[in-house]
């Protein structure tokens, strides 16, 4: 068979996997290069640059016996909604009557798809007369244990997956892995269908492929039905991974095609049938009228999706759907609210006013828009409400509290600072009159935050998400239900960023939906660099005043002077010229491959500012680190010792220990990162790198995205020439296929 990848390969291919944009399936990004800005540089050099990237796979932390770790509240959040799944999965197996058990469209589909396997009725006809809807709410989702932690195979159960790799010549270090995704009789069920070894990260078809061939021998082949829902599940995978929480039926058929699958509508309708994945059929225009008796259908679309996202999406439409026709809670008068309206004034009274009326509100803005919903979560709180904010990192969450005064209290621990202590990460979260900012992991896992209450909702009357366009649907939907009945969500962020890593466009969907009132900021980011980035928010790469330095381009030829330019820039230039000193200055660059890449910048960055034999994994005591407890999520920070335990890290003050087995999947070095790690940070420089080879994975995004991290300084290292001016004037980010616009449609009024 070909060539394996082992457990590192698969994590690494796993990161990289999120700077794919939702286009074809499983198509990665190239690394970036950029070019376009103007202004004077530092000591003569001219300047400029653009940005990229995504972050890292999963892990364990570790943390005080008293304390919950950042990363262990991760891992409870994820127990949380696999146990939720699996438990869904447990009712398919029983016959289930549409809409028993789910609600909306989900059951009806449901229903149908038992149908079709069932013989009943053929597809076409399954879908002809949907069942009527029935409002049956899903089960209030309980707090997660402080004590979860991730289920680890039994060690049994590994050695008899070791010995079926072993026999189909792959990787026995992938046993581990294929022993947590299969589960109960993994071995068994690998030697019965070698196909699902396709279930494990970073597996690709033709590695899976050669694997069956070794067991299967003269029985295996391209027509094999095993084949086929194995592969459908894989590109519906992808998929996700791309941003997608559906496919059209064609691009499906199309992508089963090309991976030389000889019948794929077969193949669809196969893992239809054994319920790996769900049908839908949408109509086009979800405002036109139901047709009558005598006249045409209404013109759809066919889309297939994995069941885990589907039910996601459809829990996450009913949930907004019961806010924003739900009454608030009585909660302070019109009078206070209205009060408090006139002392904020401007746009932050539209917010303050708007959030007294209704149930759901979306709030956009750049950096400086924060001060509204600071100014909101103020008013909130001096009127008694029990209100909260959740931003996606600790480094978002300190910096958010701040504005609010939600920090006074607490520990002014530096992620920066190796010797942190570990910071109290219960319920506190500051306090402001009852009001406090958390983390979304620690909101959802009880481990900061409100807490819940006896049916399980938290315990509050407004939430403000922040970087709400970092919200996929899982995450979505966990908030949604979580709320009580009558409480307020706000949903803020900066639409022109990058979007989630995992699947969905909540925030962007709910934006074109108009189903609830937005406010727009009036609040501009100030300085050459606002006015740098706002430009590129509209498509202008404008060239901007910067008397202060606050722009430098520093044009380089090759990757070797782009790599040589970047560390001059961090060691010397930025801390000489513009005082802010390395430890503040954050590389961002397009991906972590390549010239140069997070691995090539952050090695030269080492040996320069951190020099060590890396003894521990390739780590030293103070080395810059960012640390991805989940796909999609990092947390900067240091290194601070390692042990027989792990490998300790100092994040956001927070101390975290890290198996060792699950140091190279989980940890890398974090001098330079991508854009998808950055965003939701801001640094005081940030230095954006665009090597000749990033052109084609440039985006107005992507840009906007990796120039907006700097608050005082940014240095572009530009090697992209008109392809950075050319991205942000025409490369928009692709598409993603979801269903929330048409979920949401008839369940709620358009809003003018």
């Amino acid at each position: 068979m070909s060539t394996e990848p082992g457990p590192t390969q698969d994590a690494k291919d796993a990161e990289d996997a999120e700077d794919t944009e939702p286009g074809t399936p499983g198509a990665a990004k190239e690394p970036v290069e950029a070019e376009g800005v103007n202004a004077q540089g530092i000591e003569g050099d001219s300047a400029g640059a653009a940005d990229g990237g995504s972050a890292g796979a999963g892990g364990d932390a570790g943390a005080d016996a008293a304390k919950v770790s950042e990363a262990a509240a991760e891992l409870a959040a994820q127990r949380l909604e696999r146990e939720r799944i699996e438990k869904r999965k447990a009712e398919k197996q029983a016959p289930v009557a549409a809409g028993a058990k789910l609600s909306g469209k989900a059951a009806d589909l449901l229903a149908a798809v038992r149908a079709v396997e069932s013989g009943e009725r053929p597809v076409a006809a399954a879908f002809e007369e949907p069942a009527p809807r029935r409002s049956v709410p899903e089960p209030r989702p309980q707090p997660v244990p402080v004590e979860a932690a991730a289920a680890v195979p039994a060690p049994g159960l590994v050695e008899s997956v070791r010995g079926v790799l072993a026999e189909g010549g792959a990787p026995e270090s992938l046993a581990a892995q294929v022993a947590a995704v299969l589960g109960e009789g993994a071995g068994d069920r690998l030697r019965a269908d070698p196909w699902q070894l396709l279930r494990v990260g970073g597996v690709r078809p033709e590695q899976a492929d050669g694997f069956a061939r070794a067991l299967l021998g003269a029985e295996c082949g391209p027509d094999d039905e095993r084949r086929g829902r194995a592969v459908t599940v894989w590109l519906l995978e992808q998929a996700a991974l791309a941003g997608h929480t559906v496919l059209e039926m064609p691009a499906l058929v199309a992508a089963l095609t090309q991976r030389g699958v000889p019948d794929p509508d077969a193949s669809v309708q196969d893992t239809l049938a054994e319920g790996e994945a769900l049908v839908f059929q949408d109509a086009l225009d979800p405002s036109a009228p139901e047709p009558e008796e005598d006249e045409e259908e209404r013109p759809v679309r066919v889309l297939v999706g994995l069941e885990r996202y589907a039910l996601a999406e459809e829990s996450l439409a009913d949930g907004l759907a019961r806010l924003i026709n739900s009454v608030p809670k009585e909660d302070g008068s019109g009078a206070e609210w209205e009060r408090a309206a006139e002392a904020a004034a401007g746009s932050a009274a539209e917010l303050i006013r708007a959030v007294a009326r209704h149930g759901l509100v979306l709030h956009t803005g750049g950096a400086a828009a924060l001060a509204e919903p600071a100014a909101l979560l103020r008013a909130a709180g001096q009127q008694g409400l029990r209100a909260w904010a959740a931003a996606h990192s600790p480094v978002g969450r300190d910096r958010f509290a701040a504005l609010t005064g939600a920090a006074e209290g607490r520990a002014e621990a530096s992620y920066d600072d190796p010797a942190g202590g570990s910071r109290d990460g219960g319920s506190s979260g500051g306090s402001l009159a009852g009001a406090g900012v958390a983390t979304v992991t620690g909101l959802l896992s009880g481990a900061e935050g409100p807490g819940r209450d006896a049916e399980g909702t938290f315990d509050l009357d407004l939430l403000v998400v922040l970087d709400a366009p970092q919200l996929d649907v899982e995450t979505a939907a966990l908030l949604t239900e979580s709320l009580p009945d009558g409480a307020r969500l706000v949903l803020a962020g900066d639409p022109a960023v990058l979007w989630s890593v995992g699947p969905g466009r909540v925030f962007a969907d709910l934006l074109a939906a108009r189903v609830c009132p937005q406010i727009a900021s009036r609040q501009p980011d100030p300085g050459p660099l606002g006015e740098l980035v706002s430009g590129i928010g509209i498509g202008e790469l404008n060239q901007v005043e910067a008397p202060g330095k606050e722009v430098v381009i520093v044009p380089v030829r090759d990757a070797g002077e782009a790599v040589h330019r970047t560390v001059q820039l961090v060691a010397d230039s930025v801390p000489r010229a513009i005082g802010v000193p390395a430890e503040e200055t954050q590389v961002i660059t397009p991906g972590h491959g390549g010239a140069v890449g997070t691995r090539v910048l952050n090695a030269a960055l080492k040996e320069r500012l951190n020099p060590g034999p890396g003894r521990f994994g390739g780590f030293d005591p103070g080395d810059r680190i960012a640390y991805s407890p989940a796909p999609g999520r990092t947390l900067p920070g240091r290194v601070v010792k390692a042990d027989a335990e792990g490998l300790h890290l100092s994040c956001a003050g927070e101390a975290v220990v890290v198996p060792k087995e699950r140091v190279e999947q989980t940890v890398r070095h974090g001098w330079a990162l991508t854009a998808h790690q950055a965003v939701g940070g801001r640094w005081p420089a940030a230095v954006v790198v665009l090597p000749g080879d990033a052109a084609p994975s440039l985006s107005r995004p992507w840009v906007y995205t990796a120039f907006g991290r700097a608050e005082r300084h940014l240095s572009v290292v530009h090697g992209v020439e008109q392809a950075l001016p050319r991205a942000v004037a025409e490369s928009l980010p692709k598409p993603r296929t979801t269903r929330l616009p048409v979920l949401l449609a008839p369940q709620v009024p358009l809003s003018g």
